[in-house]
């Protein structure tokens, strides 16, 4: 199979090919020589998932959120539970919310086949993530490689550090500042919410609680999500097009119609207002700010005395306990 450009997909959505500055260690060409097929397999089997289910692609994109605000993006929301270590799948803002670990152990069964010890499970992340927004619609752009796994995670890291779905303005700029994203990519990576679902329990407080919401929009929640109930009744982040990637979710939050408190918070009479405004607007626009906050996003980097290795299984290190 010939070697494939780290452009790929290239045709069908707006195409964006930005490079951007990131750590040195990071490549676009990284698998070049070592394993010329790694993106190629990556992607097929990102398409075979989501023709078989259309949450997939969220589901891909969030686990590299997931992983990458946990001490850099380390191939650490991966990790299942052993006896040094407790691992971040069952950390509050996961816990039977992330799903698409299965894909991952596919792509990394392959890449082993093919090129046995060279493609990090971090990597297999960053390149899904860009493939499942391309394949709804989104924007695609260079995927810088090169990172490492880690050979530990953490459950208490996991609940301190991800953004929640009932925080404000002033906590998610917060948070993202910790881990070295700006205001602005704050606004662009919040589109991410343009595609899958959320857990009643995500945003039951907003429905009960919040003013600034609209009451129609209220109304019809709360009728799938009472006070007290099933906490796993799950409801679009985008009432609109929730499997495609566009900048729907702007234009919900223009008429108080999103669905988390954290989401509306990005409109609510704050300094993020206009930049909601330009994205519900111009698309392209939208497109062009989230590919450079997903590659700004993609090279946080771990701790610098944090041991790390090339996984041979996705969700165990090489060594076990």
């Amino acid at each position: 199979m010939p070697s494939l450009s780290n452009n790929l997909p290239s045709v069908c959505a707006i195409v964006l090919i930005l490079s951007l500055s990131v750590e040195a260690q990071l490549s676009i060409d990284h698998y070049y020589s070592s394993c010329p097929q790694a993106l190629h397999i990556v992607h097929d089997v990102v398409v075979e998932a989501l023709r078989n289910d259309s949450r997939m692609a969220a589901s891909l994109l969030r686990l590299h959120f997931h992983d990458c605000f946990v001490n850099g993006c380390d191939g650490s929301v991966l990790l299942d539970d052993n006896t040094k270590f407790a691992g971040e799948k069952r950390a509050y803002p996961n816990d039977n919310s992330l799903r698409g670990f299965n894909v991952i152990d596919i792509i990394k069964a392959r890449l082993e086949k093919a090129c046995p010890n060279i493609v990090s499970c971090a990597d297999i992340l960053a390149i899904a993530a860009r493939d499942a927004v391309f394949h709804t619609g989104g924007p695609t752009w260079e995927v810088e490689l090169g990172r490492r796994d880690a050979l530990t995670a953490s459950r208490d890291a996991a609940n301190i550090h991800m953004p929640s779905s009932l925080s404000n303005i002033t906590v998610l700029t917060a948070n993202f500042a910790a881990v070295g994203l700006s205001f602005e990519d704050l606004i662009a990576l919040s589109g991410a919410h343009t595609l899958g679902y959320a857990r009643c329990k995500s945003f039951r407080p907003r429905i009960y609680g919040d003013v600034n919401i609209n009451p129609s929009f209220g109304e019809t929640l709360r009728k799938k999500c009472p006070r007290v109930g099933n906490d796993s009744v799950l409801e679009k982040l985008d009432f609109r097009t929730q499997s495609r990637f566009d900048n729907l979710y702007y234009k919900n939050l223009l008429t108080k119609q999103g669905l988390l408190h954290s989401d509306q918070e990005l409109y609510n009479s704050n300094k993020a207002d206009p930049i909601v405004r330009k994205y519900s607007r111009d698309v392209s626009l939208f497109f062009r700010s989230f590919s450079r906050a997903m590659i700004k996003m993609g090279a946080i980097s771990p701790p610098n005395a944090a041991p790390s290795e090339i996984r041979r299984h996705c969700r165990s290190p090489n060594i076990q306990p």
